[in-house]
């Protein structure tokens, strides 16, 4: 979207490129580069797909989840890291780091479950009041 308003505003109120900046939130230099793709190619430059994404995984988004749930469904207990650092490295056949696995972990909405180790409202004079009386 704010290609497309940097690209309209150049085309219908050509002014300085400070200004058609402003408008949609966009650098000087992006309006640059949008302007002469757009001269060069045509409107195509607006419409193809951005920089970001997945680059260097081992499984897609779709593989990770069914792996992740095997697993679980496979151990019927909580699963380590360790445990699916192995499943993982049978299935792609070479070794994962470990903060490979804790990545995936995360971004698949697992997370660390320990116990607290005290009660937030805990009130340590009650205890000891506690222990001086039993």
């Amino acid at each position: 979207m704010q290609k497309w308003l940097g690209l309209l505003n150049a085309l219908i109120a050509p002014r300085p490129v400070k200004e058609i900046a402003l408008h949609p939130g966009l650098a000087e230099q992006t309006v640059h580069n949008l302007i002469s793709e757009y001269n060069r190619i045509g409107p195509i430059v607006v419409e193809r797909p951005g920089k970001g994404g997945r680059r260097r995984c081992y499984l897609t988004i779709e593989e990770e989840k069914a792996r992740l749930e095997r697993e679980r469904a496979l151990t019927g207990k909580i699963a380590t890291a360790k445990e699916i650092q192995s499943a993982l490295e049978q299935a792609l056949g070479h070794p994962v780091h470990k903060t490979t696995i804790y990545r995936l972990l995360k971004s698949n909405g697992w997370r660390k479950i320990v116990p607290r180790p005290f009660h937030v409202e805990a009130k340590k004079e009650v205890q000891e009041d506690f222990k001086k009386i039993q």
